[in-house]
C-alpha cells in the first residue's frame, strides 16, 4: 500500500476525446473549448481543482488539442491591445486563465480509454494520491464536491469516487457501484463496480460521475488491465480490483453527490447548463431571465 496520507496537490484532467457527439462543431475545435456562456468548459474544471487546493494540473491531450494549451498560456499581443485601450476588465479576464494553476500537458497518443489516459499521468503523479476530473462534468462551485472527496481520502486513505443516484433506466449510461453504508450520510463504502451494466444487472442506481481521488496503486493495476467494455481500458475495471483487495491500495469510498451538476458532454444538458449559468450571472441574469420568461410564455 502506498503513502495515501500525503497531502493531495495534483489533478489530472483527461481531455483527449474526439467529441463526436458535437460534430461538426468539434471537427476543428476541441469539445473542451466549447463555450459555456463566455468561458470554455475546461476552464470551469480547472477552477474547480484549484478551489479544492489542487494547483498542479496535468492535462492529458491528443491530436488537435493545441487550443487547450493556448487558452491557459499568456497571449501577450491580446493583453497589450487591451491594455492600450484601457480595457482593464477584459484584460483581467484574459489573464485569469493563465494565472489559475501550474499547467502541464502530456499526449495520450492512441485513444485507448479513460484508464489508459489516467495511466499516462503516472510519471507526473509519482507515488502520491491525486484527483481526476473529467471535462464533461461541470460541478457548480457552490457545491464543493471535490473538496469533500479530498477530505474523505485524507482521513480514510485509499480511493474515493463521486456517486450520484440516477433513475434505474439511466444506469446503463454510467458505471454502477455496489455500496455499504457508513456512519456518514454522504459517504458509502464501495464493494464493487460494473461499467455501464444492463439495468437488470446493475448492483445499484448509484452512478459513478466524473470525479475521482485515487491512490497511486491504481497505476500498477491499470498496467495489467486489458481492454474492457467498448474495447477500451476502463478505469472502472481497475477500481473494481481495488475493491476486491484493500491491501493493494486501501479501501474505496464513495461520496454521494446531491448538488448541481452539468453534463456538457450531452447536447441537451450542454444547452441547459448555459441557460442555468447565464440566468445566475449578475451581469446577464436579469435581462436574460426576462427574455427567457417572455419567450417561454409566447411559445407555450
Amino acid at each position: 500500500m502506498t503513502e495515501s496520507n500525503a497531502r493531495i496537490s495534483k489533478a489530472v484532467v483527461p481531455a483527449a476525446g474526439l467529441g463526436t457527439r458535437f460534430l461538426p462543431a468539434t471537427k476543428a475545435t476541441p469539445k473542451e473549448m466549447l463555450p459555456v456562456v463566455d468561458k470554455p468548459a475546461i476552464q470551469y474544471v480547472v477552477e474547480e481543482a484549484v478551489a479544492a487546493g489542487l494547483s498542479d494540473v496535468l492535462m492529458v491531450t491528443g491530436r488537435n488539442k493545441r487550443p487547450l494549451e493556448d487558452h491557459f498560456d499568456r497571449n501577450y499581443e491580446l493583453e497589450q491591445a487591451l491594455s492600450r485601450k484601457g480595457d482593464e476588465a477584459r484584460l483581467a479576464r484574459v489573464q485569469e486563465s493563465s494565472d489559475l494553476a501550474t499547467m502541464h500537458y502530456v499526449r495520450q497518443g492512441d485513444p485507448r480509454g479513460l484508464g489508459h489516459a489516467v495511466l499516462c499521468a503516472a510519471p507526473h503523479v509519482g507515488n502520491e494520491p491525486f484527483a481526476v476530473l473529467l471535462g464533461d462534468d461541470l460541478i457548480d462551485p457552490r457545491d464543493p464536491l471535490l473538496a469533500r472527496m479530498v477530505d474523505v481520502q485524507e482521513r480514510e486513505g485509499g480511493s474515493v469516487i463521486a456517486l450520484m443516484e440516477v433513475a434505474p433506466e439511466q444506469i446503463h449510461l454510467y458505471g454502477s457501484a455496489a455500496v455499504e453504508t457508513t456512519g456518514e450520510d454522504d459517504v458509502v463504502r464501495v464493494t464493487g463496480l460494473v461499467e455501464k451494466p444492463d439495468p437488470a444487472d446493475a448492483p445499484s442506481n448509484y452512478a459513478v460521475i466524473g470525479r475521482y481521488v485515487l491512490d497511486p496503486a491504481i497505476f500498477g493495476i491499470l498496467r495489467q488491465t486489458g481492454p474492457g467494455r467498448g474495447g477500451e481500458i476502463q478505469l472502472t475495471d481497475a477500481l473494481q480490483k481495488l475493491t476486491e483487495d484493500e491491501k493493494v491500495g486501501g479501501p474505496v469510498h464513495g461520496v454521494v453527490f446531491k448538488g448541481r451538476r452539468y453534463d456538457t458532454g450531452d447536447r441537451g444538458d450542454y444547452l441547459r447548463a448555459i441557460v442555468r449559468l447565464a440566468c445566475e450571472r449578475e451581469d446577464l441574469g436579469p435581462d436574460f431571465r426576462a427574455w427567457l420568461r417572455s419567450y417561454v410564455t409566447e411559445e407555450m
